[in-house]
């Protein structure tokens, strides 16, 4: 069997992944995802392991039998593309994570903590003990919690939140979450994002990017949020209006906001502006790479995944966790 792979993100388990696969597999690492290059090992591929799976790389796969992308997303994947005989696969692993990164995110928003860094690194002490104009900082004990999506990550972050004493709810596209078993007070679909945001003192957004969540947060779901609220977006971008977020921020609509996730993305150099904004001017922004999910133990999970898919593969076995 030879298996193509074009996700870096692999190379440090790389030892780990080839003690996995059967002896007799045949891996092909490619350390940058230079698709010309990849393109020429993919001719009598049987796997292809990474997140970007082009229509051109489908044309140079007659044999191929399984995409198995190295994450969650198949948003890069041309489906249309590929013979109605390969599979699709993803892998998860990144929940705990990235429920690390909400957590750590909302207590050092609400507390003011990323204000306070950047004012003492101008010899500024910006705390209520030495300016009376300030106001004691809230705690999360009592925060009600607004999830946008309650899938993995949203349940996962819930669970870390909950034990500080927070309140949460939660909407969905289909509105099925059952409150009283995940221990939320209320839950709905997303018609009743307005209620959400209006009674939440931090909203966690989640929920996949589709035709109908494309936008979905914008300036009066801001304004329904108010000056106290905090956002932290580690779904996708476009979830949330680009100038509706900037404005949101620069005229202090919402307190604060931490951005995993964006709306323009680097080449391989991994340099570039994630937007088309000024947002790195902004002093109540958190900014992150995309790196929330990014852990040793998220890709030791998705390698032992994607092992089994391709054990299974060999052995002709039904796939696990194929999306088409």
């Amino acid at each position: 069997m030879r298996v193509v792979i074009g996700d870096r993100n692999l190379l440090p388990h790389r030892e780990l992944l080839e003690s996995l696969v059967p002896a007799h597999t045949d891996l092909i690492w490619h350390e940058t995802f230079d698709e010309a290059a990849i393109i020429a090992d993919l001719g009598t591929a049987d796997v292809y392991v990474g997140g970007k799976f082009t229509a051109a790389m489908a044309a140079a796969s007659p044999r191929l039998q399984l995409v198995h992308v190295a994450g969650a997303g198949t948003d890069n994947v041309a489906f249309a593309s590929l013979d109605p005989r390969t599979k699709v696969a993803n892998t998860f692993h990144h929940e705990d994570s990235i429920a690390e990164y909400v957590l750590s995110t909302a207590i050092l928003l609400r507390r003011g903590f990323l204000t306070q860094d950047r004012a003492l690194r101008q010899g500024e002490w910006s705390s209520s003990v030495y300016d009376d104009s300030l106001p004691q900082p809230l705690s999360m004990k009592d925060a009600h919690i607004g999830f946008v999506g309650f899938g993995h990550i949203g349940s996962k972050s819930w669970n870390l939140l909950r034990g500080l004493g927070c309140t949460g709810s939660a909407v969905t596209g289909r509105g099925t979450v059952d409150a009283a078993a995940a221990g939320l007070s209320w839950s709905g679909d997303a018609s009743h994002l307005g209620r959400l945001m209006t009674g939440s003192d931090v909203v966690v957004v989640s929920a996949p990017l589709n035709d109908h969540t494309r936008g979905m947060i914008g300036q009066t779901e801001f304004k329904a949020l108010g000056s106290d609220g905090v956002l932290i977006n580690v779904g996708r971008g476009p979830l949330v209006q680009q100038n509706a977020l900037y404005d949101a921020l620069h005229r202090t609509v919402i307190r604060a906001a931490a951005i995993d996730v964006w709306y323009s993305y680097p080449g391989p150099n991994g340099n570039g502006d994630p937007g088309d904004l000024p947002f790195a001017e902004l002093p109540n922004l958190l900014m992150t790479p995309h790196s929330s999910g990014v852990t040793r133990d998220t890709f030791v999970g998705r390698v032992r995944d994607i092992a089994d898919n391709i054990r299974r593969l060999d052995r002709g076995l039904t796939l696990a966790r194929t999306v088409r």
